[in-house]
């Protein structure tokens, strides 16, 4: 009682009330009896709300080209040069119109004089009195000749009428007004009577478009195309009559069509994008325009099917609107490629380190140098370029803006970069010490923002360091381990402060791209590349599963990308604007202008030689190094302590090492041995309170050996 006051529910009465009217029993059940303990069944599925629920999403009441300004303007664009085209087309041919005109007149006249004569003699009018002469109809044949009769008194007489007011009208013109007069209605005349002896089956003008050879996209064609492809889950689907849908009908979508399709059950939209070849091919449609992807907050059998009127590659781009004028604010979405649409996609360069990816002579390096010309349109920023192919295809950059650059792969080359990387490590770290310091009202987020970047006294403008074919530094065996300490430092903590890292290579593998940077790097950009595992180094592990498959693009595809990490969280295809060498330099030279103007050109850019900076740090041996702080009567000894004693010895070259912290120490040395092919491990030691413990350690006899190989083939070189 107490129960039901409170308003708990009686769980049987409830039963009762949801049990259904008839029982369905098993097979093995005798109807007949009555245990007592059966319980009644329990429906799972709740009974239908009282009022309807909304399902599926509403649609957009206007297009979304109307809703888009971009879309908008690209539509009206397009209307507008097809309507100029369409003009100056037929202006052209005004000429040979006329004369068309002017040939086909004589047979308007005719037509004209007969058309006339016809109607005044009532010659219509002539088929049904012989019908009613042939049956001998008298009546019928007397009233249409009076009919005729008096049809013809009157169409004569206004005949008669039209001659005389058209012949005083003729010369009262010819009296009255000029010859030029005369001879414009004289022509209008002429092109009038042209018109009425126009051949039926032989149009006077042309059309200024030809219809495009693609044909529209249909769902026939498109669910014909997806069956085609072997997916289990679509063929399995088609058997038991619940295959692809439709949620949204086929409509035009810029330079193409689209088409929103409702995958079968358990099929994902990425086992469709890692066939596209095959999907092409079922459409009959040449590879670069057919791009599947996965429907914007969908489910992941939501797909989008865009095909393109023309292939991607050889589809007219729009003009980069900053190749003839402007600046830009690293600090802001910058347009710098076109998606298949031919719609803008937009980069923001700062809080942000860039990995590009690409077999070579696929636009890896002019794709760099675009990012580095953004940057360069920003006067504040601060540019360190290294092309260290040394083909100088940065040059056009480096030499009017660059603050430090670089072609080559020399030993100086190598010095000068390390030496500069150096420099900014040590600017990174001043750099956090002013953002801490800063009051929270001014750095809420603790980085530097556009407003912090214009203020000149805390020096915290942006610093950008583009490098081309960085395996280069990676791999050399002298100073590739302090390399990729140093970036990998600037890829983890550098966007916040500002200083933006992109790194560019043809051979995207674990040595080329040390794990610690491309596990780091936001921005992703992956042009073709060969294989799986290239493809997941630049665009992230498992993208090629999900079907972000670089390794589909073409030869033919040049400055083509999969574009990770910009504006859009997705994977998205772009082609990247071509800018070429002479380009490069006139809009470099905007940017080296704009510098001058606000005083902040330097280094390299503002003395013209290629001197390395004046705060580098001198190069130290690091093997050499450790054997004087390991004596030989310590054979093997932890990292950790080895990482101590460099920082005691030498404090501006390994102070940093010694400021870490427990397993970091020892990461540390791991990482600065391996491109010597030293090797650290386990290492029985005692701790400072007396302990024994295992840890990560190296053997001194394995430095000593390194040392001595190292210097036997110095010798014989």
């Amino acid at each position: 009682m107490a129960a039901e006051g409170l308003g708990v529910v009686d769980l049987d009465k409830a039963r009762a009330e949801r049990r259904p009217t008839t029982t369905t029993l098993a097979d093995d059940t005798d109807p007949d009896t009555d245990d007592g303990d059966d319980e009644p069944p329990v429906f799972v599925d709740r009974p239908a709300p009282p009022l309807p629920l909304p399902v599926g999403t509403r649609r957009r009441i206007l297009p979304a080209w109307l809703l888009s300004k971009a879309e908008l303007k690209t539509q009206l664009t397009y209307a507008a040069h097809l309507a100029g085209h369409t003009t100056a087309y037929h202006a052209v041919r005004t000429p040979l119109y006329v004369g068309k005109l002017a040939a086909r007149s004589p047979r308007g006249a005719a037509r004209t004089m007969t058309f006339l004569g016809r109607w005044t003699s009532d010659a219509e009018g002539q088929p049904l009195r012989a019908a009613a002469a042939r049956r001998e109809d008298a009546e019928l044949y007397l009233k249409l000749c009076r009919q005729r009769d008096n049809r013809v008194r009157l169409r004569s007489l206004i005949s008669l009428l039209a001659s005389v007011f058209g012949l005083a009208a003729v010369v009262v013109l010819w009296v009255m007004t000029s010859t030029a007069t005369l001879l414009v209605l004289a022509s209008a005349v002429v092109l009038a009577l042209g018109v009425a002896g126009a051949p039926v089956d032989e149009p006077l003008i042309t059309r200024a478009v030809v219809k495009a050879k693609a044909p529209k996209l249909t769902s026939d064609m498109v669910i014909r195309a997806l069956e085609s492809l072997g997916i289990g889950g679509i063929t399995s689907a088609k058997s038991k009559g619940s295959g692809i849908t439709f949620p949204a009908p086929i409509m035009r979508d810029g330079p193409g069509w689209r088409a929103d399709v409702e995958l079968p059950h358990g099929v994902e939209v990425a086992d469709v994008m890692g066939r596209r070849g095959q999907l092409a091919s079922g459409l009959r449609r040449p590879l670069g325009t057919v791009w599947p992807e996965q429907a914007p907050g969908e489910h992941p059998g939501r797909m989008v099917l865009w095909v393109g009127d023309q292939d991607m590659a050889t589809a007219k781009q729009p003009a980069w609107p900053l190749a003839r004028k402007g600046t830009v604010d690293l600090f802001d979405p910058v347009g710098f490629a076109t998606d298949q649409r031919g719609n803008w996609v937009s980069v923001t360069l700062m809080f942000i380190a860039g990995i590009i990816g690409a077999v070579p002579r696929m636009g890896k390096t002019f794709l760099l140098r675009l990012l580095l010309l953004i940057a360069a349109l920003d006067p504040r920023a601060e540019l360190h370029t290294y092309d260290l192919k040394g083909t100088g295809d940065l040059d056009p950059v480096g030499d009017k803006v660059s603050h430090r650059h670089r072609a080559g792969d020399d030993e100086e080359d190598i010095e000068y970069a390390i030496a500069d990387l150096r420099e900014l490590r040590e600017e990174l770290r001043r750099r956090t010490k002013v953002i801490r310091s800063l009051p929270r009202d001014i750095c809420p987020e603790s980085k530097v923002t556009s407003k912090l970047a214009d203020t000149k006294s805390l020096r915290l403008h942006p610093i950008v360091v583009g490098v081309d074919e960085c395996q280069v530094w990676f791999e050399h065996p002298k100073y590739g381990g302090e390399f990729e300490e140093i970036c990998t430092d600037l890829v983890k903590r550098g966007p916040a402060t500002g200083i933006v890292l992109l790194l560019a290579t043809q051979r995207p593998d674990a040595k080329s791209l040390p794990t610690g940077i491309s596990a780091n790097a936001i921005l992703r950009l992956c042009l073709k590349v060969m294989g799986q595992v290239e493809n997941d180094m630049v665009l992230g592990t498992s993208a090629y599963k999900r079907g972000v498959r670089a390794t589909t693009f073409t030869r033919a595809d040049r400055g083509i990308a999969y574009y990770i990490g910009g504006e859009g969280a997705d994977a998205q295809i772009i082609r990247s604007v071509f800018v070429d060498a002479p380009n490069a330099e006139a809009i470099a030279q905007r940017g080296r202008e704009a510098r001058e103007q606000a005083g902040l050109l330097s280094g390299h850019a503002a003395g013209g030689q290629d001197t390395a900076p004046a705060s580098a740090a001198p190069a130290y041996d690091l093997l050499a190094d450790i054997l004087a702080v390991v004596g030989p009567g310590e054979p093997k000894l932890w990292s950790e302590t080895v990482v101590a004693r460099l920082g005691e010895l030498r404090p501006d070259a390994y102070g940093a090492w010694g400021e870490l912290e427990g397993r970091a120490k020892a990461d540390q040395l791991v990482t600065a041995l391996k491109p010597y092919g030293i090797a650290t491990g386990q290492v029985w030691g005692t701790t400072e309170d007396g302990k024994g413990a295992n840890r990560r350690g190296i053997t001194r006899a394995d430095i000593l050996k390194s040392v001595t190989e190292r210097d036997k083939k110095r010798d014989a070189g």
